[in-house]
């Protein structure tokens, strides 16, 4: 009677702990499921949410432009500039660009941020030699300028308009 008392808790104790640790691993099994599925959920509303953050807000300036520079004693002179747009990033481009004319040179370099319809800020480098101006000294403007258009972002002219030499020079970007 002893050895089948203690045969028959010895079944029972076997077959309880084999049931709890299949019912745990069940447990396990599903929280996995369930944790893969809230990530890839997480995952496609991140994407959806980079594709819209990377979106322009305002127009699209990918591509070349002319790009003009005069001043109150020079003619007109006119060159190219190119936008490029960076990647994952919202109103965002590189910017280069130059104008040649002789002796006269104008250069952009650097990256362009629209922040509206009205006003782009150009951090980065304009370097010109223009002969009018102390027969062709090179000056040199560094930093963030602005451009801001007046005619509803057709042609977009530097503000900080002074040169070195202390005459005015318009510089446009026109699309």
């Amino acid at each position: 009677m002893k050895k089948t008392l203690v045969i028959a808790i010895a079944g029972i104790l076997t077959f309880s702990c084999s049931k709890k640790e299949s019912q745990k691993a069940d447990e396990k099994a599903d929280s996995t499921k369930i944790t893969d599925s809230v990530n890839a959920e997480r995952v496609k509303t991140n994407d959806s949410i980079k594709a819209l953050n990377s979106k322009n807000r305002f127009k699209d300036f990918n591509g070349a432009h002319q790009f003009f520079y005069q001043n109150d004693s020079s003619p007109r002179y006119s060159g190219s500039v190119n936008f490029t747009r960076i990647e994952d990033e919202r109103d965002h481009y590189t910017l280069s660009g130059n104008i040649k004319s002789g002796k006269n040179s104008v250069t952009l370099k650097g990256i362009m941020m629209v922040v509206s319809p009205k006003h782009m800020n150009f951090t980065g480098e304009i370097t010109q030699s223009i002969t009018d101006n102390d027969n062709g000294k090179l000056y040199t403007r560094k930093g963030t300028k602005t451009f801001m258009s007046k005619d509803g972002g057709k042609t977009y002219r530097l503000q900080d308009m002074v040169n070195g030499s202390g005459f005015v020079d318009y510089i446009d970007i026109q699309y």
